[in-house]
């Protein structure tokens, strides 16, 4: 009997998560891209969003240590992988989302033990923060389970 023939169905609920998740993890990854290139009309935008200035936007984000914009890099990167790998049907979207926590760890810590400008501490940035840990927590819970069931190989 090969493999194919002993996996279990998708069910429908692992295609809608799967593109949910490209959907959502894209956001974070052209988010990343976009403040990485300091693209000014991007930044521009966030910056009257929250009702400062572009220079302190661009200071803000310039200032990360290397070791920071890695982690952010992983986090945003792998989680993006993983919705990829879910989709493929791979176990290794849960270990891609596993890497994507370890970067968000590193990334949250230093963003909340950092000065951050006053516009950029808002309620809503840190109820987006609970957001971004949900979701990322939630998906590998997901792929942890859909690979215990054998709809993973």
């Amino acid at each position: 009997m090969t493999d194919e023939a002993t996996r279990t169905k998708a069910p429908w609920h692992l295609w809608l998560i799967a593109i949910v998740g490209v959907l959502w993890f894209a956001g974070g990854a052209w988010d990343y891209v976009q403040t990485q290139s300091r693209n000014e009309d991007y930044l521009g935008e966030m910056a009257e969003s929250v009702g400062t200035d572009l220079q302190v936007i661009l200071d803000y984000y310039g200032s990360f240590p290397a070791w920071v914009d890695a982690m952010w890099a992983l986090s945003v990167w792998a989680a993006l992988a993983s919705a990829l790998l879910l989709l493929a049907r791979s176990r290794f979207a849960y270990h891609a989302m596993i890497l994507s926590i370890i970067g968000l760890v590193g990334s949250t810590i230093y963003t909340y033990t950092t000065d951050m400008p006053e516009a950029l501490n808002s309620p809503f940035a840190v109820v987006f923060s609970i957001v971004i840990w949900v979701s990322v927590i939630l998906f590998a819970f997901y792929a942890r389970r859909m690979t215990a069931a054998g709809v993973l190989r």
